[in-house]
């Protein structure tokens, strides 16, 4: 298929058309030429400027309104502690489960102080970045306009906007992994051995930015498969694999030098025997509503009604998103966050389908005895804009409502910050003597008050077995005994945790009861009623105890 401005690539045993052949097309003047090129190189920057203005509009709109989640402040805490910054080194370990590019580029914003909202502005520009991308890419695969709508796309869906308002390694690496694809569509257009091994390079650094995206290998490798068209040159690949190897054994290098090589055999171990902690049914209820389901259907709709058109632009995109989803719907350990690679593909897919959306050329004219009626071209134009609007505007009102609301009672891990965790952690600060040692419910809730309180805390919840538990969590085993020896003081309780563990929220309110517990601070959001009124509901309540 070749859409107006597409970039075609010759596959070995394909000829050139007459049409497709630039040096058989009939050129205009110079001049005209000259200045159309330049016209329509400031109409693409200018679109591209008002998209990427857009995407930083509904990244960045309130993104301070609730503090960090869970993982935000290990993100974020790891970082602060690279830099050597004291208030975070003896509570934040520097190796944890993941690689530390996006980390160590975090760590000079928290040198001293508190670790604030700078790193979620750094995630929201990289995101930014990634919609700017997107066109290239489009424009390589099929030309400017599927470019331009693909980044309009990107730049307003609910699942890249919510997971890029966060300091989570899943912005990043998809800022790379959408590099590592269109070098490896410059791979199959051109045909040149560098594009191949800049593929691995980039491959590597994604797998920098976040470890699990080592499932695009497997992505890559199954398009090669299922396209023998495109030339696998032997010799590149035997550079590609050591060029791929040596730029992510940084990860596994450093921790051998700073003497951690156990924390990565720790995590391994624990990633490889954790409990699920989502049904299977996980992505299906969670992931599709924040992609676009108007957007999924464009784009499955297109891959039927342009089918006679395929090519190895169609099996390059369905392997980019089969693999990770097939992987990820298998692995036991479900994120909301974890399929965010595919909404690159699924942009271009959607895109394309609205672009070459099929019109019919004759349409029924209403009144008596009419026959059918040609459709101009004109109006075949606007019913395939009115679709684009509709798609985007979906998509825009529902980021617009994730990234506007004023607060929630539940809360679903990797879709944005927690209502309250910030502010009980500040007034533990302000409120609690130095060296007070905090009991919450889980080790989320314990992440974020140590961060923000900058005390020690521990979570009730956490597994003595070291198979079910984070390596970087330490569990008490004998709550009880603390309690009674005056080595906690506090215990924070959060309406969040109590959902997903009703058992420990009991044993949490039964050790409260136990040791003279009294409420000294709660943080409140607005719910509404069945009445409709709002009403202040209780998700995180800090309770003083003694033996």
């Amino acid at each position: 298929m070749n859409l107006p401005g597409a970039a075609t690539a010759v596959l070995p045993g394909q000829r050139r058309g007459h049409r497709d052949d630039p040096a058989r097309r009939r050129l205009p003047p110079p001049g005209s030429w000259l200045r159309a090129l330049r016209r329509r190189r400031w109409a693409v920057a200018a679109a591209l400027a008002a998209i990427a203005g857009l995407a930083l509009l509904v990244r960045s709109w309130r993104i301070d309104f609730f503090g960090f989640n869970s993982d935000e402040v290990v993100y974020a805490g790891q970082a602060a502690s690279l830099a050597g910054n004291p208030g975070y080194t003896d509570l934040f370990p520097v190796f944890r489960a993941h690689p530390m590019l996006f980390q160590a580029l975090l760590s000079p914003l928290f040198r001293a102080g508190e670790a604030g909202m700078s790193g979620r502005w750094v995630v929201a520009v990289v995101g930014v970045l990634t919609v700017l991308a997107v066109y290239p890419l489009g424009a390589r695969l099929y030309g400017r306009r599927v470019g331009l709508l693909a980044a309009l796309l990107l730049a307003v869906m609910p699942y890249h906007v919510i997971v890029t308002r966060q300091i989570l390694l899943d912005g990043p690496m998809v800022l790379l992994s959408t590099l590592t694809f269109y070098c490896l569509v410059r791979y199959v257009q051109e045909q040149r051995e560098v594009w191949y091994l800049a593929t691995a390079g980039m491959l590597g650094l994604t797998m920098l930015a976040k470890e699990t995206s080592v499932v695009l290998a497997g992505s890559v490798y199954a398009f090669l498969a299922l396209t023998p068209a495109v030339r696998r040159p032997v010799r590149a690949t035997l550079l590609a694999l050591p060029a791929l190897v040596v730029v992510f054994a940084a990860h596994p290098v450093s921790q051998a030098l700073a003497g951690r090589s156990d924390s990565g055999r720790n995590y391994l171990v624990w990633q490889l025997f954790r409990r699920p902690n989502h049904p299977m049914s996980f992505y299906l209820e969670n992931v599709p509503i924040t992609i676009g389901v108007l957007l999924l259907v464009a784009a499955a709709g297109g891959l039927w009604w342009a089918r006679r058109h395929s090519s190895w632009r169609e099996t390059l995109l369905l392997s980019w998103i089969a693999v990770p989803v097939v992987f990820f719907q298998l692995w036991p350990v479900k994120g909301f966050q974890y399929l965010l690679p595919v909404a690159v593909p699924v942009v271009l897919l959607g895109a394309r389908a609205l672009v070459l959306l099929p019109v019919p050329a004759r349409l029924p004219w209403p009144g008596r005895g009419a026959s059918a009626r040609a459709v101009p071209a004109r109006a075949g134009r606007l019913i395939r804009l009115a679709a684009v609007a509709l798609v985007a505007s979906t998509l825009a009102a529902s980021s617009w409502d994730a990234v506007s609301h004023q607060g929630r009672t539940t809360f679903l891990a990797g879709s944005g910050g927690v209502p309250g965790g910030r502010e009980v952690g500040r007034w533990l600060t302000e409120h609690t003597p130095e060296g007070s040692v905090i009991l919450t419910l889980g080790p989320s809730m314990s992440n974020i008050v140590r961060f923000y309180s900058q005390r020690q805390s521990y979570g009730l919840s956490v597994s003595p077995n070291p198979l079910h538990r984070n390596p970087s969590y330490v569990p008490l085993n004998n709550p009880d005994g603390w309690l009674r020896n005056n080595n906690l003081h506090y215990v924070v309780w959060d309406a969040f945790s109590a959902r997903r563990s009703p058992f420990f929220a009991d044993r949490l309110m039964t050790l409260v009861r136990r040791y003279h517990g009294r409420v000294v601070h709660t943080e409140y959001v607005g719910a509404p009623g069945a009445s409709g009124r709002v009403t202040p509901v209780p998700v995180v309540v800090v309770y003083e105890v003694r033996p």
